[in-house]
């Protein structure tokens, strides 16, 4: 898939946000890089797929002297998204989800947390 196209997909996912998540979203860029570096990678555990990556400060930390920072950063990775997807729809599919478990991260959600609600909402699918 070209980086054209992949990143047509990921502004898609953040579009297809509800409108209250999107209106919500303060001081972030979402790019997207080929794959994690090692300074990215050294930020999860050994066996694991890293992608995407939230970097910055969350909402629910920051504080009355927050200001004149850069923009957080939510990175989506293009190769180990391809490489976990056998078609474009599949694609799609997981660049929603990696883009919402993302801005989750940004709304203050751990990771913790996040995989409980990520477990919930696979078991209540239909098969």
């Amino acid at each position: 898939m070209t980086r054209e196209r992949f990143g047509e997909l990921v502004a898609k996912a953040v579009d297809d946000l509800p409108e209250e998540f999107r209106s919500a979203l303060e001081n972030v860029d979402i790019v997207v890089q080929d794959s994690p570096n090692r300074k990215q990678l050294n930020r999860i555990g050994r066996g694991m797929t890293l992608l995407g990556l939230y970097e910055g400060v969350p909402q629910t930390s920051r504080t009355h002297a927050y200001g004149m920072v850069l923009p957080d950063r939510i990175v989506i990775f293009q190769k180990p998204i391809e490489e976990r997807c056998r078609s474009e729809s599949e694609v799609e599919a997981e660049i929603g989800r990696v883009v919402r478990h993302e801005i989750a991260h940004h709304f203050g959600i751990g990771e913790e947390k996040l995989r409980r609600i990520e477990s919930k909402t696979r078991r209540r699918r239909p098969h």
